[in-house]
């Protein structure tokens, strides 16, 4: 005889921290479950605290106190209602674990988390205990009794956890995760379901989590899948969403008999939704009323003026151009143009003066040396100076610009440019950064807050980059094509490729092994600059921690 039961999957947004916040967020979920009959509710990894929670779970009295509501979770559970599956860092006979919890009818049941992931920007053995290998939980739901399977994220993309919770009966795998968002990531989070899906003859529920949190995002699009390894239901990513699953248990067997499959996005609209989510939650999480940046005319001012304005509304964006005597009309014109288009407020505050008062206070000082970087510097500083004048006085946040082709080869002002709170572009290369000005200006990106249509004038996009710091200056003139150094750069940090496989791609040795050098030198700068998203697979940071004073040079053993 075939029994019907509901599976509410809570796809939502957590804060680090915010223990009561989220435990709120829980009760919301279940009230909208209990209109509908749902026998359980699951969330993420770790929910109850936010993922990653790092070093707060070595504070005693924040486990406590993550304890202390969990138990009034499992109290309220005593109504009957829905059962709740969340996660929670748990403390049993004195070791800390990644857990996950089951509260039902006033009572929890707690299963651990096998495989602790210490790799990329994961560091969770340096926190938690491995927990053993564990059976399943029996939850009573409206259809009887149902034996559940709970592998805890990092634990579905090896065979054993599965596979031994196969073996002591459970008739589905129920999965919360904290799985960031890099490009390519939900096709690996796939594959590694269908392998358990397939090899256990057991459906799977995936809840992922969503949101930014420093310069991690979670893109959610959390699924259900079949035993066969098909999806039956794919949540949108990008943004917060509750859906009740209908199912079936016949003979012992879960059958999911919804079907609602969102489009995920892929590519620079995947990309521009990362940027944005993550900008916004730093921003609101962090409690700051509104950002500014300074907005030069150029191609990454114009594409973080157009993240920040998707991310908060154009009416929480406050843009300033900063001209110096090397400003061109044009970037002036381009500039106003933008502001325009996107709708935010732009103020012009020259430093033509202040350089010149600085360059004087300096002159008995430098004497009769020519002009150099130093000169360019100055101009720069002043402009973040500038900046963050503002941003105390008003509250506001400042955004911060480079792209990560510039980053990476420390063509940026330490205490100028890199001035700011966040930046929304830090792990995106430049000539991606073109294309996503062209994506953006022929699409509206779901959940974006900015205007329509056209917001980043054609002349932006088009015309050669250029800091402007000195009379006719362009990128160019000290660094290779941007469609080059971006190959040459992502050899060297995505890839990890030697000074010979780099060149074999067609690039000239000696401009190499310069790039490899400015990488490498460039470390200090990296370390403090401000957050940014995590795009790829190797950000700078969290993914790829290299040491500030290296005397390696894989270039020099061909020089």
């Amino acid at each position: 005889m075939e029994e019907k039961i509901t599976i509410s999957l809570a796809q939502l947004n957590p804060k680090v921290g915010d223990v009561s916040g989220n435990a709120g967020l829980l009760r919301a979920a279940r009230a909208e479950a209990i209109k509908v009959g749902s026998d359980f509710v699951v969330s993420s990894e770790l929910f109850l605290c936010g993922y990653p929670p790092e070093d707060l779970v070595m504070k005693q009295a924040f486990v406590r106190h993550i304890m202390d509501v969990a138990e009034q979770l499992v109290a309220e559970t005593a109504d009957g209602g829905p059962a709740y599956i969340f996660g929670l860092p748990f403390v049993e006979d004195g070791a800390l674990y990644n857990s996950v919890m089951v509260a039902e009818g006033g009572r929890s049941h707690i299963r651990h988390k096998v495989h602790l992931p210490n790799y990329s920007v994961f560091d969770e053995k340096r926190l938690f205990l491995t927990g053993l290998f564990p059976d399943p939980v029996t939850v009573s739901t409206s259809a009887g009794d149902l034996k559940i399977g709970l592998p805890i994220c990092e634990d579905i993309w090896f065979e054993d956890v599965c596979s031994h919770l196969k073996s002591c009966g459970a008739q589905i795998l129920v999965s919360p995760n904290g799985s960031p968002y890099e490009t390519g990531k939900q096709e690996r989070r796939l594959a590694h379901a269908i392998e358990r899906c397939r090899a256990t003859d057991l459906p799977l529920v995936y809840v992922n989590q969503l949101g930014g949190q420093d310069e991690l995002v979670f893109d959610g699009a959390s699924f259900v899948m079949s035993s066969a390894g098909e999806v039956q239901i794919q949540l949108p990513a990008w943004q917060e969403n509750i859906v009740h699953t209908t199912w079936s248990l016949t003979q012992g067997t879960a059958t999911c008999l919804s079907d609602d499959k969102a489009l995920l996005e892929k590519g620079l609209a995947a990309t521009y939704q990362a940027a944005m989510l993550g900008l916004r939650d730093y921003v609101r999480k962090n409690g700051f009323p509104s950002v500014l940046l300074g907005l030069s005319g150029g191609i990454d001012s114009a594409i973080c003026a157009a993240l920040a304005a998707d991310a908060l509304g154009p009416e929480q964006v406050h843009c300033i151009m900063l001209p110096s005597k090397f400003t061109s009309q044009e970037s002036l014109d381009d500039a106003k143009e933008c502001a325009d288009l996107l709708g935010v407020k732009l103020d012009e505050v020259s430093i033509e003066d202040s350089v010149g008062v600085l360059e004087g206070s300096l002159s008995s000082l430098f004497g009769d040396l020519p002009n150099d970087i130093t000169e360019e510097n100055i101009q720069s500083r002043l402009r973040g100076t500038l900046l963050m004048a503002l941003s105390n006085k008003f509250g506001s946040m400042v955004v911060t610009t480079g792209n990560k082709s510039e980053v990476s080869v420390g063509y940026a002002t330490l205490y100028g440019d890199m001035n700011g709170g966040f930046n929304p572009i830090k792990d995106i290369y430049k000539t991606e950064i073109f294309a996503l000005a062209a994506w953006r200006n022929s699409h509206f990106p779901v959940g974006a807050l900015g205007q329509k249509g056209k917001v980043i004038p054609v002349s932006i996009i088009e015309k050669p980059p250029t800091a402007e710091l000195r009379d006719n200056q362009k990128d160019e003139d000290s660094l290779p094509p941007y469609d080059a150094l971006d190959d040459i750069l992502s050899g060297l940090v995505e890839e990890e490729l030697g000074f010979d496989e780099i060149v074999s791609r067609g690039h000239d040795p000696d401009t190499v092994k310069r790039i490899e050098h400015l990488l490498y030198i460039s470390e200090y700068k990296r370390r403090q600059a401000a957050p940014g998203v995590k795009i790829g697979h190797r950000n700078f940071g969290r993914d790829r921690r290299y040491p500030i004073t290296n005397g390696f040079r894989n270039a020099r053993l061909k020089g």
